[in-house]
């Protein structure tokens, strides 16, 4: 059996995108309304009304030329700062029973892999499904790698992970915070609503599905 999991909002009590234009914004790389359209963007998604796609591809040509190694030291120590203590103390404990019951644990994120790596390597996680940034020569070109992994990207790139892994999805988990999620909600055994946004609450009530809000991680 597969353990499919989201990240923002489900893994990490905090929205990874919005961690990072706080962490650029403290370095003075970004002006207080780069740090407010960031913001604007976020409550869209919530709202359901942002085109996550366009934004995505827009938002990742700031890193085109930029070497991805120095990317990584960047974010190492941005995750250690900001995203290591947002972790869901109950998510982590969810985590350990599919690791110990013997399934395949993943995240699926629509993040990159800068900051779902880090993660999965402090939960002990093995697999990653995420965003991917094209890169040349070590560079970023500033394009992403299609599908990106958000709504049916999602849904492509588990497939493909499902048919190297040899996991049956009508027996699988999912747990997500986003009404974003809901086709995957609908293709697994086991939909896991967690901490949900209002869109996704009122539907998991309407098909009885469970809902657990997890207590803030300790501060």
């Amino acid at each position: 059996m597969g353990a499919f999991f989201d990240m923002d909002k489900t893994l990490i009590a905090e929205n990874s995108g919005s961690l990072y234009m706080k962490h650029r914004y403290e370095r003075g790389e970004i002006d207080g309304m780069e740090l407010l359209k960031g913001f604007g963007a976020y409550v869209q998604y919530k709202l359901g009304v942002l085109d996550i796609r366009n934004w995505t591809r827009k938002m990742m040509l700031q890193f085109e030329g930029r070497s991805e190694a120095d990317l990584e030291r960047e974010t190492a120590e941005w995750f250690d700062e900001l995203v290591a203590p947002a972790i869901y103390p109950e998510a982590e404990e969810l985590v350990l029973e599919h690791q110990k019951a013997g399934d395949v644990v993943a995240i699926v994120s629509g993040a990159t892999r800068f900051v779902v790596e880090p993660l999965a390597r402090r939960l002990g996680i093995d697999h990653m499904l995420y965003t991917r940034l094209e890169v040349e020569d070590g560079c970023f070109t500033g394009r992403v790698v299609e599908p990106i992994c958000f709504e049916e990207g999602k849904i492509y790139w588990i497939q493909q992970f499902i048919g190297q892994q040899g996991i049956d999805l009508a027996k699988s988990f999912f747990y997500t915070d986003s009404v974003t999620d809901m086709p995957l909600l609908d293709l697994v055994g086991h939909p896991k609503v967690v901490n949900p946004d209002p869109l996704l609450y009122r539907r998991a009530v309407r098909r009885r599905w469970p809902v657990h809000f997890f207590e803030p991680p300790p501060r």
